[in-house]
This record gives structure tokens, C-alpha cells and sequence, in this order.
């Protein structure tokens, strides 16, 4: 819930951010010199991007979402089995042996939804978020039918 709460106040903020920047942008057109013109179609562009970039990220976080309550009411979740540090955070070593386990299972198995999004987990709880997202957008392809890439 916590993350939940942190993901739309950050939202939030962004979006209040793009507001005022497309404001400034559409002040600097009215201007109506060619340099505060350019200025401000420019300046319009980042919180077009911004939204774009904001979109596709809450679009990606609610597929992620579905699939994992699916998961759940299937009960296919993956268990916790990691072993942990003093400190709370994940030994590297168990977050090491779960992944070669997902992996070999995904493997088996490389049109399985299923196996994908406990790779993506996988990767997650060993620290590596770029192939935590790519293995997750992976398994919301599979799910939805849609061809995936490798």
C-alpha cells in the first residue's frame, strides 16, 4: 500500500509539474517573437513526453498488477524462500539460487505467462530492474496473446 500511496503522490506532483511547464510554454508562444515562440513550443514538448512517460508507466504497473492477482487466485505466486540479512534486505546468494531456478523453469517452459512473471520477480529480488521490466512486459505479452520479444 505504501508503494501505492508514494506511486500517485509522485504522479501527482509530475502532473502539477507539467501543468505549470505547458503554462510557461503557452506564455512564451503568446509572446509572439520568433525566439519565444520557439522557446515555447519546446518547452510544451517536455510535458508532453512527461504524460506520454507517465502513461505507459501506470498502464505497465496496473497489467503488472492484473497478472499478479490472477497469479494469486490461482495460487501460483512464487513463495518467499530468500534468506535475509540482519538488515532486512535479500542475501544476494538466495536471491542468486531462486533465479537460476526461475530461469531454468522459464526455459522449460518459454511460452508460460507464469514463468515469466516469477523471472520477473526473480530478477527484481536480485536487484536487476531493467530485466525485471523486460521479463514482465514479456508476461503481460504472453498473456495477452500478443508476440513477445526475447
Amino acid at each position: 500500500m505504501r508503494a501505492k500511496i508514494s506511486y500517485l503522490v509522485t504522479a501527482a506532483v509530475l502532473v502539477f509539474y507539467f501543468v505549470l511547464v505547458g503554462s510557461r510554454g503557452i506564455m512564451l508562444i503568446q509572446s509572439g517573437t520568433v525566439v519565444t515562440v520557439t522557446f515555447g513550443v519546446a518547452v510544451l514538448i517536455l510535458p508532453v513526453i512527461g504524460l506520454w512517460f507517465l502513461w505507459k508507466n501506470t498502464q505497465f504497473v496496473r497489467r503488472a498488477n492484473a497478472l499478479a492477482a490472477e497469479l494469486d487466485a490461482e495460487g501460483g505466486l512464487p513463495v518467499d524462500e530468500l534468506k535475509r540479512l540482519p538488515s532486512g534486505r535479500i542475501d544476494r546468494d538466495s536471491a542468486d539460487e531462486v533465479f537460476a531456478k526461475r530461469r531454468a523453469e522459464t526455459e522449460a517452459t518459454p511460452d508460460d505467462w507464469r514463468c515469466w512473471f516469477r523471472l520477473a520477480v526473480a530478477y527484481h529480488d536480485a536487484r536487476d530492474t531493467p530485466r525485471a521490466r523486460k521479463a514482465m512486459q514479456k508476461a503481460i505479452a504472453l498473456h495477452d496473446g500478443k508476440p513477445a520479444e526475447a
